[in-house]
């Protein structure tokens, strides 16, 4: 297991991720001023977006299905706990985007190798009770 979302968990079975690519970024407003830098003011955190990224050959490693498992978890609109192997909790987020690219098709044309990129964004500003519910619950399990 290298990660959970929600009840879907990236693994050798399912889907093995080799990149993992972090980006958060943070909000400053701007006003100009006359023969001056703009200034600034802090205006909160902005996206926290997660991207993962791989391949699978369903004739070794990774199920196919599993990217239709994600786009129907996607689809659902739902936040999803994100959970990585040693216990960690990334708190709550959405999945906005999954792409994929077949290749060395067979006869039947399926895909022999599939490179996917999954997009996830964290959410869980509103709704973070349910974070703290569950970092509480790890606290009194460790």
């Amino acid at each position: 297991m290298l990660m959970c979302l929600g009840q879907f968990v990236f693994g050798i079975n399912t889907l093995s991720y080799q990149q993992l690519q972090r980006q958060t970024n943070w909000r400053w407003a701007s006003s100009n001023r006359v023969g001056q830098r703009p200034a600034r003011q802090y205006a909160g955190p902005g996206d926290d977006t997660l991207t993962l990224s791989g391949w699978i050959a369903p004739e070794l490693a990774g199920d196919r299905t599993s990217l239709d498992r994600l786009r129907v978890m996607g689809a659902a609109g739902e936040p999803y706990v994100l959970v990585d192997m040693t216990g960690t909790v990334f708190g709550l987020w959405v999945i906005e985007g999954i792409s994929e690219t077949g290749t060395l098709f067979r006869i039947d044309g399926k895909a022999r190798r599939i490179e996917f990129s999954i997009t996830l964004n964290r959410v869980d500003d509103d709704q973070i009770d349910q974070v703290g519910l569950i970092n509480s619950v790890q606290e009194l399990l460790a």
